[in-house]
């Protein structure tokens, strides 16, 4: 009992608020989600789960509702985004590095965390009236000539060029995402001990197996938490996204045609919903929206902490 007095104050003091802390986190989560189970109530009633996530249609005239579309282009813009960013974000972070000159490294790091901080509204504007243009008139047409004959995936480059699609959404989201994955996976990398590396050197290793052999093994944690990172990111981006995809609650197979996402559904029509059916359905999209999220972020980390554990052993 003595011992129990002799605990400073402070001590106590700052446990107690740390579990305060972290309690809060918990208790926000589960009063979102009941927020939003709530409010979807009637669309769960009224259309069930499976039929909602797999109902094409969204016709508010008619009071039909189903996720599909925006689904398909959250899951697709996502995995696209990922796709061009990951490669890119890791190529940075080993260039700054490991192979930049030292009078690089610092305004290049500078500008890539910039690059992060800049208002995802920016990039919207920036991909509407820069990078569409672009896309429509040269990317696009590149692609659908190059790629659009090859049989199982040419249908992927069909039908007409319009620059705002479900493609040039993709990449505007990669390219948000990349000071994520770089900035992470560049502070794991830096964590790699010299001596592994001298010693790879020692016995005659390049400089790309030094890389490959020795720091990307060491960093891979690092680099796989800032590839987790961009994931969230890119699952909740609204406002880039809503610029440059076009927001057509239709699922077409070409990447370049015009789509939709479960965010930019809910900024464009939030306000427009003058039914309850309506609102609740959007109020439903939102709710897939974070169990989707949720789930694919807690599957990441699980392999995360496998492949810590596997590190440590």
């Amino acid at each position: 009992m003595k011992r129990i007095f002799k605990v400073p104050f402070a001590d106590v003091s700052f446990g107690f608020v740390s579990f305060l802390s972290a309690l809060l986190i918990l208790i926000l989560i589960i009063s979102v989600f009941i927020v939003l189970y709530k409010e979807s109530s009637p669309a769960i009633e009224e259309f069930g789960v499976l039929k909602f996530i797999f109902t094409e249609d969204w016709n508010p005239v008619k009071e039909i509702f189903g996720a599909a579309a925006p689904l398909y282009g959250t899951i697709v813009t996502t995995i696209l985004a990922l796709l061009f960013a990951v490669p890119i974000g890791i190529g940075i972070a080993i260039f700054l590095s490991e192979i930049s000159p030292s009078f690089l490294k610092t305004p290049l790091g500078v500008a890539i965390e910039m690059l992060a901080a800049i208002p995802s509204i920016i990039y919207g504007m920036w991909g509407l009236f820069t990078l569409a243009p672009i896309m429509k008139n040269y990317v696009e047409p590149f692609i659908q000539k190059t790629l659009g004959q090859i049989p199982i995936i040419g249908a992927l480059f069909q039908g007409d060029i319009m620059g705002v699609s479900l493609f040039t959404a993709s990449v505007i989201l990669g390219i948000m995402i990349i000071p994520f994955i770089a900035s992470v996976s560049r502070d794991a990398l830096n964590l790699t001990p010299n001596i592994m590396k001298e010693s790879a050197y020692a016995v005659g290793a390049t400089k790309w197996e030094v890389i490959k052999d020795v720091m990307i093994p060491y960093s891979k944690l690092g680099i796989y938490g800032g590839i987790v990172l961009a994931l969230g990111r890119a699952l909740g981006e609204t406002m880039a996204v809503a610029f440059v995809i076009g927001h057509n609650p239709e699922i077409n197979l070409s990447l370049f045609q015009p789509a939709t996402t479960i965010t930019v559904t809910l900024a464009n029509e939030f306000t427009e919903a003058d039914t309850d059916l309506y609102l609740s359905s959007l109020f439903y999209l939102a709710l897939i929206l974070f169990i989707l999220s949720f789930v694919i972020l807690a599957v990441a980390k699980y392999f995360l902490i496998k492949a810590e554990r596997g590190f440590k052993r």
